[in-house]
């Protein structure tokens, strides 16, 4: 389907930089990126690293995680 779409000129400069040294068409790169973009931060994060989980009894008694001097001070004093 043909259509016509104003895009910023530095924009446009740096995806036809980008299809040319990735060896593809302005097109295809347009539609890739629409694609990538539409399927969401999902499809980017799958290769995100995984979070590490540590066994635990859960926070330390009188640590509260929202005061981060506190927290500081409790960190500071175990090391």
């Amino acid at each position: 389907m043909r259509t016509t779409i104003d895009v910023n000129e530095e924009l446009l400069r740096a995806v036809k930089v980008y299809a040319a040294e990735e060896r593809m068409t302005l097109k295809a790169t347009i539609e890739r990126a629409l694609r990538e973009f539409l399927a969401g931060p999902a499809a980017s994060s799958a290769s995100a690293p995984p979070i590490p989980v540590f066994d635990g009894q859960g926070v330390q008694a009188g640590v509260d995680l929202a005061d981060s001097a506190a927290l500081r001070d409790i960190m500071d004093a175990e090391s």
